[in-house]
């Protein structure tokens, strides 16, 4: 810990400190907890976006039994093509947002594959959707956990380091300012005394 002088300007100083920390931690905690609650939702959104992948790949497993058929080539009929990302700030984090999916649909022919080719189609699409959905909300968590950490670290530094010793700063300067206060009052009691005595002889 730095040597803090023991003057009246630095305990002013001192006092200014820690009401502007004091003032400011209260709002980095809010922020703190308000990323908490999202990262909480992330969480949340996250296994609900892979529990429907799950969910569409059983159903489509179930739904469309003829997807064993190896003679029927279903590969490259769909593909991902442009995904285009927003932003969203919360407690003053950037996050993505998802906006549009492009999905491109490989052209072929109605009369040459089987009528359920086109309920795969969609199956895929719907599928494809969801993925990126999952890594976007991916991205937010991971933005989120970095936030989180660095809002907790900045609380713990006002909370436990900063406002602790700007408290033991102002009672050192105030006990030293005493002492030679004190020193001072007897310094002149002392100096009244000798003259005193002094001009009694």
């Amino acid at each position: 810990m730095a040597r803090v002088p023991l003057s009246k300007s630095q305990l002013r100083k001192e006092k200014e400190n820690l009401v502007s920390y004091r003032r400011y931690l209260p709002a980095l905690d809010l922020k703190r907890q308000q990323l908490m609650g999202e990262r909480a939702h992330a969480v949340r959104a996250i296994r609900e976006a892979e529990d429907k992948v799950a969910g569409a790949a059983a159903k489509a497993g179930a739904a469309l039994p003829m997807l064993a058929d190896s003679r029927i080539d279903v590969a490259g009929l769909v593909t991902l093509g442009k995904v285009e990302l927003g932003t969203q700030n919360v407690a003053g984090v950037s996050l993505p947002v998802l906006q549009a999916v492009e999905i491109i649909r490989a052209p072929y022919g109605r009369m040459v594959r089987p009528h359920w080719v086109d309920a795969v189609v969609e199956r895929l699409e719907a599928a494809i959707r969801l993925r990126i959905e999952v890594d976007v909300a991916r991205q937010r968590l991971a933005k989120l956990e970095k936030a989180v950490a660095t809002t907790t670290q900045r609380v713990n530094l006002f909370d436990k380091v900063l406002i602790p010793e700007a408290e033991a700063n102002i009672r050192r300067i105030m006990v030293y300012l005493g002492d030679a206060e004190r020193a001072a009052v007897v310094g002149g009691k002392i100096a009244k005394r000798q003259r005193a005595a002094g001009g009694a002889t």
